[in-house]
């Protein structure tokens, strides 16, 4: 998932896009702990997604709590 993808997608979805993550995450490991994993890359490129995600999360937090913060310092 590019970043530019994951900019597109509204809060929501994002959120539930990290729940399917971590699912998927857990189970990867499930699967190389008992030596079935067949695509070990698949679990870095999990983890990353989430970071993305999560790091547009956060990027949103800091943008809604600016906004406020600039139009206090308008009026």
């Amino acid at each position: 998932m590019k970043p530019t993808e994951v900019r597109d997608l509204e809060t929501d979805e994002l959120h539930s896009r990290i729940a399917e993550l971590k699912e998927e995450q857990f189970n990867l490991r499930f699967q190389l702990a008992t030596g079935q994993l067949d695509n070990h890359r698949r679990l870095q490129e999990v983890k990353r997604d989430i970071a993305r995600i999560r790091t547009v999360l956060r990027e949103r937090d800091f943008a809604a709590a600016a906004a406020p913060a600039a139009e206090v310092g308008e009026s």
